[in-house]
């Protein structure tokens, strides 16, 4: 097993994994604690309140702005209908003023000539996303799920919870998924793929309603430019940023989860081999990721359906002189390396702060000082 800072094993095959679920504004929740639930199942609902819409019926009306408010036909909190009239000329053929959206007109200036329409809140319902059982309830928010599950935790990932049948698309870690293999089978499946997608190919998943994908790693230009298609990111720093903020990004249209970083690197073959165990069958993938404190990694949890696990992880196995680790710092995410050394004492680094740190040396001969915390255990060097 290898080990990220938080002591979770990045690869198991038998946990318990849990996941917090939670609406976004106050809401009602609709199950209770030890009820067990499936992936469809709505767990919580809110009414979720929508963004007013101003009206220029001075502009529309093409009248003077102190002549308004005498030709209203509907008055300040009246449910209106998209299309109604909401003001109108005097003239046999005048000009009128419709509203663009259902709601309640909710104020009028009439030293501005602007009216304000409020569209009505809509609701919102929260599946579960995973078959699980409700371990605890927080009131008017959500819950927090545990499920028997194999899990998978990446280096970097972007957008929100999905779940999805897994579909495993090549034979070998170290093949990339191409545009062309993304076909109407992959609608709604999350895809399994060895090292590298191009934007190209992204572009094509959302089109053919991909849940997800997950990557040993992919190259950091093609990312940004599939990323800029919604999110302007100048650099390759200001897309790592992003991408580690915390955020959801469900505009994006699928969720990505690089399990070793950016660049060529094939997917990790314990990875590789937990999930193609897996194929067709139902999973979720969590892409938010977020590498200052709190810690969030990205992750795909494989729901199990027998019963029987009790134990979450395994115990913790010290950092050791010769262990290959993974680079979890900023400048070096994903990157691999072997301990040289390891300090007993704090140690000021590099970026000025005192901290126990290991000396880790890269495959191109480069040394680096770095907190315990920037590392995770890999394995062990053979004999």
């Amino acid at each position: 097993m290898f080990y990220n800072p938080e002591k979770i094993p990045p690869v198991v095959a038998q946990t318990v994994a849990r996941i917090d679920r939670r609406l976004p504004f106050p809401g009602e929740v609709l199950v209770r604690v030890g009820q067990r639930v499936e992936t469809e199942d709505i767990i919580a609902r809110a009414l979720v309140p929508a963004t007013p819409h101003i009206v220029n019926v001075a502009g529309d009306l093409a009248v003077p702005i102190a002549q308004t408010a005498r030709m209203l036909r509907v008055k300040q909190g009246d449910p209106v209908r998209a299309g109604q009239v909401l003001a109108r000329t005097p003239a046999a053929f005048g000009r009128v003023c419709t509203a663009p959206v259902a709601g309640v007109l909710t104020g009028f200036d009439p030293r501005t000539g602007y009216a304000t329409i409020t569209p009505d809140p809509q609701e919102l319902r929260l599946p579960a996303a995973m078959l699980g059982f409700v371990m605890d309830v927080v009131p008017f928010r959500g819950v927090t799920l545990e499920t028997p599950a194999a899990q998978v935790y990446g280096a970097v990932g972007v957008g929100p919870e999905r779940s999805g049948v897994l579909r495993l698309m090549v034979t070998d870690p170290t093949e990339p998924i191409t545009a062309e293999m993304i076909d109407e089978r992959s609608t709604f499946a999350i895809l399994i793929g060895g090292a590298g997608i191009t934007a190209a190919g992204l572009r094509r998943a959302v089109e053919k309603q991909v849940r997800g994908i997950i990557l040993g790693s992919m190259a950091e230009p093609e990312l940004r430019q599939w990323f800029n298609a919604t999110h302007s990111v100048a650099s390759s720093g200001a897309l790592l940023r992003n991408l580690t903020s915390g955020r959801e990004y469900a505009e994006l249209g699928l969720t990505l989860v690089l399990t070793e970083g950016f660049g060529p690197q094939p997917m990790s073959s314990a990875a590789f081999d937990l999930l193609s165990s897996h194929d067709r069958q139902e999973a979720l993938i969590v892409g938010t990721t977020r590498i200052h404190r709190p810690l969030l990694r990205p992750r795909v949890i494989i729901p199990l359906r027998r019963s029987g696990i009790t134990a979450s992880v395994e115990a913790d196995q010290p950092l050791r002189v010769g262990a290959t680790v993974r680079l979890r710092d900023y400048a070096h995410l994903g990157q691999q390396g072997v301990v040289r050394a390891i300090s007993t004492v704090p140690r000021r680094l590099p970026c000025g702060i005192q901290a126990m740190a290991v000396d880790v040396e890269l495959p191109s001969g480069k040394t680096l000082w770095l907190p315990r915390t920037a590392v995770e255990f890999l394995a062990m060097a053979a004999a």
